[in-house]
């Protein structure tokens, strides 16, 4: 049996990526998100995932980028290297500052079922190992294991030179206590994932447990002006997900579409 988690992350970061998310659950494939406690427009994903109860809702963990929640008024590292380098310094309190955002979360009463991280981040041991810790405090049982599974797609080379990181970085991941999926999509096409690229690997979709990662959006002058790299890329990622071509190639190849809660009840640990 297959079965497929498609997860959007961002949620929270702006209004029309929030929409665009919501939209990709209610007309497309879209089952779960992730929500960042410090974006912008968390407020308002907050509201959509009240009216939204079918939606799944995890916590997509920030440690680049935008403000701190445990220190309001100082900015999070700009880049994975800044990361890095303060990580190793022991200048970040990452457990302080991740606990402090799945509290934001659970405080609205949103009661999250999976974990991710933004760019990545719990590649790193130690994020990883905090994550962990964090994940197993506050009982969310899942965790992403971000490792793309093999496919016919080309990555781009920055993306091929992160994936051999990731390749190094897996096996220092120590799953104990945690559930994650069998299989993950989405990173070597992350920017680029249009209908095209989704029904040609809808096929290669492994027996089992994947999640497919996205980052669908609309666009207005609110997204234009953040930022991140991904901008119209997330108008063709909503069309992909809402494509009825695309769900048509699921229902062929006879894919179940699932979420993390669901996933909890078919399979109890």
């Amino acid at each position: 049996m297959k079965y497929l988690v498609t997860n959007a992350d961002d949620f929270g970061f702006t209004r029309d990526v929030n929409e665009g998310i919501v939209m990709a659950h209610r007309d497309g494939i879209l089952t779960a998100t992730t929500l960042m406690a410090n974006g912008d427009a968390f407020d308002h994903a907050v509201q959509l995932a009240s009216q939204t109860p079918t939606l799944d809702i995890g916590c997509h963990l920030v440690l680049i980028g935008g403000q701190s929640l445990l220190d309001p008024g100082r900015c999070l590292p700009s880049s994975i290297f800044d990361l890095t380098t303060q990580v190793y310094a022991g200048k970040l309190r990452i457990y302080e500052e991740l606990a402090a955002q799945v509290r934001k979360i659970m405080a609205t009463g949103i009661v999250p079922t999976h974990l991710d991280t933004h760019k990545h981040t719990h590649l790193l041991p130690p994020v990883f190992n905090t994550v962990r810790r964090v994940a197993l405090d506050f009982n969310i049982p899942w965790v992403r294991r971000p490792i793309d599974f093999p496919a016919p797609v080309k990555a781009e080379l920055g993306q091929r030179i992160t994936g051999s990181l990731i390749r190094h970085f897996e096996p220092k991941m120590d799953f104990t206590g945690l559930r994650h999926t069998d299989h993950f999509w989405g990173f070597a096409v992350t920017g680029r994932l249009d209908s095209a690229a989704l029904i040609d690997i809808i096929p290669h979709i492994p027996d089992g447990v994947t999640e497919l990662m996205t980052h669908p959006g609309l666009l207005t002058d609110q997204l234009r002006a953040a930022p991140t790299r991904l901008k119209e890329s997330r108008m063709v990622e909503l069309a992909a997900l809402t494509s009825q071509s695309v769900k048509k190639a699921i229902a062929t190849t006879g894919i179940a579409l699932v979420n993390y809660h669901q996933l909890n009840q078919e399979f109890p640990q």
